[in-house]
């Protein structure tokens, strides 16, 4: 990864949004500082910045140089290919694996070990980033679509932003919800009280999504959950906000059940259903359950209601 800048934001900035900041300190068009900050390249007193959140004097911001984004190194990076041809990807990610560079995370991402293993990747550069068509967070695993020119990468991001591209999840959470099937829809944003986290907030971007109980045990439910927006932790924060918390989740929930919790959270993205980006014909994609979700579902024994898929 390129070398990155580092700035302290003055007053004369202070409460300015982060992509505002970025792009005059860094002498980039707005545009471009909100490509980085998309990609996740933007940290902010070192965390993943957002481009609407606004910063006080003193903040430390740090970004690539500009112009020298996209000039990644390859890297053996663990992934499964799930399908491919010449023009779409779909991977497996593994959990603990960060899907696009940051200042913690340069030479170790999926991001490089894509390049590693299909070298055209490093010439769409930060611009179509690196072919990633959508991201995860470092501790789901799961599917994850890739374009492997630009043309197609345009093609699915305009697909996901018509929400033709279907996107389900496997989540354990605690309690039993309400219904077998729900939909939860409530604005996500930036917690005032927790800035590093997400929440439900009246000011938050609209947010929905649907989920269906798979199966049942004492004190835990196993769901599927479809996401139609995709916003930052939105599985997370929607399940949490009516008392489903995930498993293995620090951030948003607060119990550990011993035979359950994975050490991590307890979420994993499925299936895809997408269009292809030439022939449109819609294409689907399904990745099974990595060794330690599958391995915390046989600790715990039938279920009490439902089944659990094969």
């Amino acid at each position: 990864m390129t070398e990155r800048q580092r700035f302290v934001v003055p007053e004369t900035l202070a409460g300015s949004r982060v992509d505002r900041i970025v792009a005059v300190l860094g002498e980039m068009s707005r545009a471009a500082s909100r490509r980085l900050i998309e990609q996740g390249l933007v940290d902010v007193d070192s965390r993943v910045a957002e481009a609407s959140i606004r910063l006080a004097a003193g903040a430390v911001v740090e970004c690539p140089f500009p112009g020298e984004v996209g000039r990644l190194a390859a890297a053996q990076v663990p992934f499964e290919v799930v399908s491919i041809d010449d023009e779409v990807i779909v991977v497996d990610k593994p959990a603990g694996i960060v899907v696009h560079p940051g200042a913690a995370h340069q030479n170790d991402t999926l991001a490089n070990g894509l390049i590693e293993r299909f070298p055209e990747l490093a010439d769409l550069g930060d611009r179509y980033r690196w072919g990633l068509v959508h991201r995860l967070d470092r501790d789901t695993s799961g599917l994850l679509l890739v374009g492997r020119t630009a043309q197609a990468h345009t093609a699915l991001q305009r697909a996901l932003r018509r929400r033709e591209v279907g996107r389900t999840y496997l989540a354990l959470v605690y309690g039993s919800t309400d219904a077998v099937t729900g939909t939860v829809e409530a604005p996500i944003g930036r917690d005032p009280q927790h800035p590093t986290r997400m929440a439900v907030v009246p000011q938050g971007r609209p947010a929905r999504t649907h989920y269906r109980r798979l199966a049942e045990w004492k004190g835990l439910s196993l769901l599927e959950v479809i996401l139609e927006t995709g916003r930052t932790h939105q599985i997370r924060v929607h399940l949490a906000s009516i008392g489903s918390p995930l498993v293995g989740d620090r951030v948003y929930g607060r119990r550990v059940h011993p035979q359950a919790d994975p050490g991590r959270v307890w979420l994993h993205a499925s299936r895809l259903r997408f269009p292809h980006p030439v022939t449109g014909e819609f294409i689907e994609a399904e990745a099974a359950l990595p060794a330690d979700l599958a391995a915390s579902l046989n600790r715990l024994g039938l279920p009490s209601w439902g089944d659990v898929p094969a």
